[in-house]
């Protein structure tokens, strides 16, 4: 565990200096990035964090540090609760906290550029319900006492080829100009560093594992654009692929370019669009239409050509994973292996194709205990040898020019338990049931995700995630605007699915035991596509799931007795799908393993049952 308490003071002691006393500190960048690079780690500066999604908040002398249910066993292992209230959202509210603990007539600090607009009108009602205000500071303090903050990336940007999108940039810029035109609007921000790559199909490597470069854009209803970035990340031939249509100024330019557009109709969404941007609009005399930015659902509906790359990236990515879990069957029974080391083998195992550029994310490799946290990262401090009688939990992707991979397998050591068997067993079911769904046109991801816990709340039992994210094409691993998740008002769990979105299928359960320590985790996932499903008598549009992930689920800890026919049918059919894709590109003992590993389930054990 980092010691924070001198930053903790330090912090204090700027915020005295400023007079505030207390301050929002979020983990996102001048995007609202969900994955953000060093220099925007203020988060686990400060506290120790390292999960992917959280905040923390300062208030009188108290401070807290808010994370969901995938990282209750994480944050106590990594934030001094002595120095910092652990809670967990969404049960308990970062702003319901501020104005609790903020003294009368406080002055809160929040950055502009890293909140938006809807959470801080709502933290300044809170906050002078209580006699409090919330203040937008000029200079983040955390930046001024930060003494080797890593500086912002300037890895160059590159083109993202047209062969790989399906579609070049002019004329997604066309659409999304016709779409300005229709609505009225004079200019878009594009804010979302997901969507600006997108939209100009240029990718870069500003963010750890996610292939973007850090810029924002103004687009024109005439399809004219201006990207805003350092000039020095735009090599000739990405300037040439720009064209002429494309002007470039320096990221430093973006907030006069703001100021510029008095009189204007400007689209901003107010959820990718951080307070800053649209004070500046006001400032300016814009009249600004929130909306969501639209290149997030042209985004999300993949074109024929990012759908097929999908399928060859998830075969090659497969076949990677399949040589990798032989490997491990291997590895695990000689004794001399632990996380750490299995994670560095799959990753060299991906890196054989010589066509992977990055991880999508960091792999998580768990076993026994650290599994039972959903997003666990092993260190060396926390590397446990893989031995004994457990589970094995890994959850890992690669980026590839066509495509972006996510997929968990969960992995008998030794001999599993009963117990370990039929919670294998029963998240299995849960997503096969979302595997095979068939659902009419308008359907939302939220009416879904049932079907994926409806085996497991059978027995009194659940998991604290959500079941599906959306997935980008050689872009972010955690794409929206889909979700499937149980959570009401969860972001994305309303947004209807449609043909060419690709999603996550991944039920999982999670054990711990009475004194809170964890005992093993279990996750089953791939990634499906949504594909039209028109059958003989159907009344109305019907959409299906088509899984494009390919690797062996392990048959040691499925419980067959507790599988249906139909069930049974599914995992034989999906791994002799795995073993056609992947036979022909193994030899020897990894052939055998993969056709012993896809083998149909025995029916024998289920006439046991």
């Amino acid at each position: 565990m980092t010691d924070t308490a001198p930053r903790l003071a330090a912090l204090k002691a700027q915020l005295a200096a400023q007079d505030l006393q207390g301050f929002f500190v979020p983990l996102t960048d001048e995007h609202m990035s969900e994955y953000v690079g060093g220099y925007a780690r203020r988060l686990e500066w400060l506290t120790g964090f390292k999960g992917s999604a959280g905040s923390a908040a300062l208030a009188g002398d108290r401070a807290a540090v808010f994370v969901d249910g995938r990282y209750t066993l994480q944050v106590r292992g990594e934030v001094d609760s002595a120095l910092f209230e652990i809670r967990q959202v969404p049960a308990e509210s970062l702003v319901d906290w501020l104005a609790e603990a903020a003294p009368a007539g406080a002055r809160i600090g929040y950055d502009p550029w890293l909140a938006t607009r809807p959470w801080a009108k709502a933290a300044d009602a809170a906050l002078a319900a209580r006699g409090a205000s919330l203040v937008a500071v000029a200079a983040n303090p955390i930046d001024a006492v930060w003494r080797d903050q890593p500086s912002p990336s300037l890895a160059p940007a590159i083109v993202h080829e047209d062969a790989f999108a399906g579609q070049t940039s002019a004329e997604k810029r066309a659409a999304l100009a016709a779409d300005l035109r229709r609505r009225g609007a004079d200019v878009a921000v594009v804010a979302a560093l997901d969507s600006v790559a997108w939209l100009f199909n240029i990718r870069g490597a500003d963010v750890p594992r996610t292939p973007v470069v850090r810029a924002f854009a103004l687009v024109r209803a005439d399809a004219t654009a201006t990207l805003f970035v350092d000039p020095a990340k735009i090599p000739p031939e990405v300037s040439a692929h720009l064209g002429a249509g494309v002007a470039v100024q320096p990221y430093t330019a973006f907030s006069a370019a703001l100021s510029a557009l008095s009189g204007q109709q400007v689209l901003a969404d107010p959820g990718t669009c951080v307070a800053a941007i649209f004070s500046a609009l006001d400032a300016a005399g814009a009249k600004i239409l929130e909306a969501r930015d639209p290149t997030i659902a042209m985004k999300a509906r993949k074109t024929a050509v990012e759908q097929e790359g999908t399928r060859a990236a998830h075969i090659r990515d497969g076949l990677a994973v399949s040589r990798f879990l032989h490997w491990f069957d291997g590895a695990a029974a000689a004794g001399d292996l632990d996380e750490l080391k299995a994670q560095a083998r799959l990753e060299d195992f991906r890196r054989e194709s010589n066509l992977l550029r990055d991880l999508s994310f960091d792999s998580i490799s768990a076993f026994a205990g650290n599994g039972a946290s959903p997003h666990y990262h092993s260190t060396p401090e926390s590397n446990l040898p893989v031995a004994g009688n457990s589970l094995y939990l890994i959850d890992s992707g690669g980026q590839y020019p066509d495509g972006t991979t996510d997929i968990t397998r969960t992995v008998a050591v030794g001999t599993p338990s009963a117990e370990m068997r039929d919670r294998f067993t029963r998240v299995l079911k849960g997503h096969i049931a979302l595997a095979t769904a068939r659902f009419p046109q308008g359907t939302r991801g939220g009416q879904l995700d049932i079907l994926a816990r409806q085996f497991l709340w059978s027995a009194g039992l659940d998991y604290a995630h959500g079941t599906g994210h959306g997935v980008g094409s050689y872009l972010s691993v955690h794409e929206g605007p889909q979700r499937i998740a149980a959570a009401l008002g969860a972001p994305g769990i309303e947004e209807p699915l449609v043909p060419g979105m690709i999603l996550s299928n991944e039920p999982g359960f999670y054990k711990s035991g009475p004194d809170g320590k964890g005992e093993y985790g279990i996750r089953i996932e791939n990634l499906v596509l949504v594909v039209e499903d028109s059958q003989p008598g159907d009344e109305q549009t019907m959409y299906a799931f088509e899984t494009v992930t390919l690797a062996p689920i392990d048959r040691r800890l499925i419980d067959v007795r507790l599988l249906t026919a139909p069930e049974i049918a599914w995992v034989d059919a999906y791994h002799a799908r795995v073993c056609a894709a992947h036979e022909s590109q193994l030899s020897g003992d990894a052939r055998d393993w993969l056709l012993a590993a896809t083998a149909p389930l025995e029916t024998a054990q289920r006439a046991a049952a």
